[in-house]
Parts: C-alpha cells; structure tokens; sequence
C-alpha cells in the first residue's frame, strides 16, 4: 500500500506539517514475515493438493489460511461487518427469483390451458 501526501492548497507549512503520513500509516517490517509465512504455507498447500496429497494440502490451505487472517485483521473485520448486509441482500435476491419463477409457472399454466381448448 502507497501513502500520497495531500497537498495543501494554503501553502501553510505548520499544516503541511500536519498532514505528513504518520509513521504507523506506514507498513510495519514486524508483521512481513507473517505475511511470507502465509504465502509460502498456501503455496505449498495448493502443491500438495495438486500432487494428490490431499489431506496435507488441506491442512497446509488451512493453515495458510489462517496465517493470511491474521496477518489482514482489518479486512477480515470489515467483511465479517459487511456480511449481515450481504445476507440479507442475497435474501432479497432469492426472494425476487422466487416471484419471478412463481410469475412464470402461473404463465405457463394459463398459456396451457388456453392450447388445450
């Protein structure tokens, strides 16, 4: 991830000092071996799978997995708050499948009755 400074359009520089990414924007070097450690375990997880060693490649996956999470606690808290809103949109989709194929079953009886005449 890429911080950009902002320019300041009023040319003051106390407040071009403000806007200075802070050192915590940054990303930190403490956490890339997790990160290595997460891709190196899927990596050899998908390997596994793919020579036939399924339950090892499933648990490396697993693994991997997990280490990805914990190394992106931010996004996986921002889906795990999305999801709610999601279910209850897929909810409403369905909802709207069933009416449509309801619509079109009343059609095809009424379009059946009229051929058997």
């Amino acid at each position: 991830m890429v911080v950009v400074p902002i320019p300041n359009p009023s040319g003051d520089p106390a407040s071009e000092a403000d806007a200075a990414p802070s050192p915590s924007a940054a990303p930190s070097k403490s956490n890339d071996w997790l990160c290595y450690s997460a891709c190196g375990t899927l990596l050899a997880g998908g390997i596994l799978l793919l020579t036939g060693n399924r339950r090892a490649g499933l648990l490396a996956a697993l693994a991997g997995t997990t280490l990805a999470m914990l190394d992106q606690q931010a996004t996986v808290r921002t889906w795990w708050n999305a999801l709610p809103g999601l279910m209850d949109d897929a909810n409403r989709m369905i909802g709207q499948v069933q009416n449509v194929v309801q619509n079109v079953d009343t059609q095809r009886e009424k379009l059946r009755a009229l051929v058997e005449r």
